[in-house]
């Protein structure tokens, strides 16, 4: 889990003073570019081989508002991997409260010139990235 920090702008609030909901998403971006660096994977460097990552589905729920100038921390982890799409996980905290803010995941596949991309199949060794960042979970 590797944790990103975001301070909440003002414009980034409504009339009563609340981060708007649809902020949480591009956090939850913002989050996962920044996981995909610290494992090695920039985006640059696979965008550069033509390979896109986009949202095919998301899921948020929502725990606990956050205001102008609360820090959130955004703890990310690589839930699901298998090659062709990835499961993303998201703890959002309040840092100076401690509060639960949101828990949220999203899926992704793998593009390349179009068409469904599979870094196994193409034994392309940023998947062994992708597979040495799935969160290991205690059974």
């Amino acid at each position: 889990m590797i944790p990103y920090m975001r301070k909440v702008n003002y414009h980034e609030t409504d009339k009563m003073g609340i981060t708007h909901h649809s902020n949480y998403i591009k956090y939850m971006e913002e989050a996962r570019v920044e996981f995909l660096e610290k494992i090695g994977l920039p985006f640059e460097t696979v965008e550069a081989e033509g390979i896109g990552s986009p949202v095919v589905s998301l899921g948020i729920d929502y725990k606990h508002p956050t205001e102008f100038s609360d820090v959130i921390r955004i703890e990310v982890s690589l839930l699901e991997y298998n090659g062709l799409k990835m499961k993303v996980g998201y703890k959002m905290v309040n840092e100076k409260t401690g509060d639960l803010v949101a828990t949220a995941h999203s899926y992704h596949c793998f593009l390349k010139d179009g068409r469904l991309y599979s870094f196994r199949r193409d034994n392309n060794p940023m998947g062994l990235k992708l597979e040495g960042a799935v969160e290991k979970t205690e059974e």
